[in-house]
């Protein structure tokens, strides 16, 4: 009898030994389950995050903007006019403006300025190749020499200078190429299109304004 309820206990102690082994083995394959869950995502956050990343530096640091030339306002030394001949030789320290709000250097080359007045030419500057660092604006003067030898005696200018005002425009280019990272280059013209005014009595030049 005893032999028979020993026999019985063996089998039970198997079905236990059975099942305690499949909980451990399902147990572990949840763990390695939630493991790769847990792994995707993070896998799926770090591709979302390098995409945002990506677009916030396109958006920002890899886009390029036109630059500005501007003429900025300014005092004059000479201004010498004709006695009863409506005729004027002006002699300046243009100062200029070159603002690059991109995050790279901006390189332009060698361009000329022209002065008009009445649509006739009466002077020009040369401005010389340089570049305007990352995030700021490049100042620098050109001298220049205004005469009105081109100027009809037909013209409004013995009114102007009645007036004491010598209403003139601006005009030029600016080719370069703004840098980025030290491997992408982007050309970029810039127009120069600005009017003034050049007062006799005070020497300054006022209401400028640039487009």
């Amino acid at each position: 009898m005893a032999e028979k309820e020993q026999q019985q206990a063996y089998p039970l102690a198997d079905g236990y030994t059975r099942s305690d082994a499949e909980a451990a083995t399902a147990n572990s394959k949840e763990l390695r389950r939630q493991k790769r869950k847990k792994w995707l995502l993070y896998g799926i956050a770090f591709v979302i995050f390098q995409t945002a990343i990506i677009v916030l530096f396109s958006l920002t640091i890899m886009k390029v903007k036109t630059p500005k030339f501007r003429i900025r306002p300014f005092a004059y030394n000479t201004l010498m006019t004709g006695p009863g001949v409506p005729e004027f030789n002006v002699n300046m320290n243009v100062q200029f403006g070159v603002k690059n709000t991109n995050f790279g250097p901006y390189k332009y080359d060698s361009t000329t300025v022209y002065f008009y007045y009445d649509d006739i030419q009466v002077g020009s500057a040369v401005i010389p190749k340089s570049k305007a660092s990352f995030l700021s604006t490049k100042k620098f003067a050109v001298p220049v020499n205004l005469t009105s030898a081109n100027v009809s005696s037909a013209s409004n200018l013995a009114n102007d200078l009645s007036k004491g005002i010598l209403p003139l425009t601006i005009k030029s280019t600016l080719s370069g190429k703004v840098e980025l990272m030290l491997i992408f280059k982007k050309k970029k013209m810039v127009d120069l299109s600005c009017a003034m005014d050049v007062t006799t009595s005070n020497r300054e030049i006022q209401n400028v304004n640039c487009q």
